[in-house]
């Protein structure tokens, strides 16, 4: 075989070797982007594991570099940042130069982007030129971001009372005139104003009729919370309001007991994902958990007994 030949030959072989590597490179970067929805330590029956995997699906919430997710970890504010950037796309409230306008925020530094979008959109803010990154955000203050960001406010509902209305028969004798003589009205007339006062008062009264419900004055946010939280008292008074829209919303997730809030203890991964996946579920972006889900029973909902 001559030298022209072999040339030839060779130069075919590489052309061929190129098409192959070019053809596999996309497929390899494909495989290396595709969102990680599992992980080893958040098996199936985790509690969070349907809220975790929801949000891993669509690349919301990612893992460490080792795989895990690390779900009882605390979560930080700068993690807290990526998570809504991701899950969230409000408009802006204000702008700023970028996340290193805060001193603790170095440039170049892999959630500035993140730190800037979050602020803008009102959900997080700095303090003293200060974004304390690296801080650990409580479960408060969790819930107070999301609902400031999302323009979320309580409703106040109302308490229904199911009351018994008069027969035709009964209230055709209350409506019958009793003929008495002057002076029995007179002496009577005491008796009468308590009775005129007494009826002013809501009450049930049994008959034979079909009972209705009407509706008593609203629930005000504090009553809401104080009714889904038995540690309610350690809620700030200032955030009652944006506890109560976050309850009203049914985005809050307590775990294990869901009437057990702890507003001021550290959030964990776990649970952030379990209240961004609520709000987003709220808003319509992702799907509900299903009911029979064992998930679903940490969900606080207004109006269950403690």
């Amino acid at each position: 075989m001559n030298s022209s030949k072999q040339l030839r030959i060779i130069g075919a072989s590489m052309a061929t070797l190129s098409l192959a590597i070019g053809a596999a490179i996309p497929l390899v970067s494909n495989a290396q982007n595709a969102p990680q929805s599992t992980f080893p330590d958040v098996p199936a029956d985790y509690w969070a594991q349907p809220f975790i995997r929801g949000l891993a699906e669509r690349n919301i919430i990612t893992g460490y570099p080792d795989g895990t997710f690390r779900p009882k970890q605390a979560l930080e504010r700068d993690e807290f940042a990526a998570i809504i950037r991701k899950a969230f796309d409000q408009d802006r409230e204000k702008q700023i130069e970028s996340g290193s306008v805060y001193e603790d925020v170095p440039q170049g530094y892999w959630a500035s982007q993140a730190i800037e979008e979050s602020v803008e959109q009102g959900f997080l803010s700095g303090d003293q030129n200060l974004f304390r990154p690296r801080q650990e955000v409580s479960k408060l203050e969790a819930i107070d971001a999301l609902t400031r960001g999302l323009d979320l406010t309580y409703e106040a509902s109302v308490s229904p009372v199911t009351t018994t209305p008069l027969s035709r028969r009964a209230a055709a004798r209350r409506r019958r005139p009793i003929m008495l003589p002057i002076g029995i009205t007179s002496l009577m007339q005491p008796l009468m104003i308590q009775r005129a006062n007494a009826a002013r008062t809501p009450k049930t009264t049994t008959t034979d009729s079909q009972p209705t419900t009407t509706a008593t004055a609203p629930l005000t946010a504090a009553s809401i919370v104080q009714q889904a939280y038995k540690d309610a008292d350690q809620i700030p008074e200032n955030a009652v309001p944006q506890v109560a829209a976050a309850t009203q919303s049914n985005i809050v997730v307590n775990y294990p007991n869901p009437h057990i809030l702890n507003p001021n203890q550290a959030i964990s991964r776990g649970e952030t994902a379990a209240l961004v996946y609520q709000t987003m579920a709220a808003q319509g972006k992702v799907p509900q958990i299903d009911s029979n889900n064992p998930a679903a029973k940490y969900i606080v909902r207004v109006g269950e007994n403690k």
